[in-house]
């Protein structure tokens, strides 16, 4: 799968094994485009993110943690801090350079809004594999994604 015809590839991560598993693909089996002129963007690598948002329980605007601890969007920050360096690590240890891009909300809806506004040409994304059940009540992100994003999506199942 290495045509070379892709201008930005963003790879959707939550910090899952199976999501980093899907960056490391990306990387190994897809060609970004050569940039021909300077006036051209450089294509790239997006590591995109998807940020909970702050539980209902914890009202619009909620405040510290109890005990004196951070607040719910200062440990969300820390989180996302923590998978992007693994996902840039894993992307060093391969020499290519990406970018990174947060959203917060539902991930299945964040997601496909964000290749759409990133103009991606491909979404890649882990499959944790759930069982029917499962499935049933938390859903699958990589499935909805697969029927409403508006580029082609490449799921990466695991290899249990």
């Amino acid at each position: 799968m290495s045509g070379g015809n892709l201008q930005r590839v963003v790879v959707a991560v939550d910090g899952s094994e199976e999501s980093m598993n899907a960056l490391r693909w990306a990387l190994d089996n897809l060609k970004l485009r050569s940039t021909a002129s300077p006036d051209s963007e450089a294509a790239s690598f997006v590591v995109l993110h998807v940020q909970s948002p702050p539980s209902i329980a914890a009202g619009l605007n909620p405040g510290p943690i109890p005990f004196g601890g951070p607040t719910i969007e200062a440990h969300q920050r820390r989180i996302t801090e923590a998978i992007f360096a693994h996902a840039l690590k894993i992307c060093s240890d391969k020499n290519v350079n990406a970018q990174t891009h947060v959203v917060v909300g539902d991930a299945k809806e964040r997601i496909c809004e964000a290749v759409e506004k990133l103009h991606a040409d491909t979404l890649v994304m882990g499959s944790r594999a759930f069982g029917p059940i499962k499935r049933m009540f938390l859903g699958s992100v990589s499935n909805y994604c697969a029927n409403h994003a508006r580029c082609p999506v490449i799921i990466v199942k695991g290899t249990s």
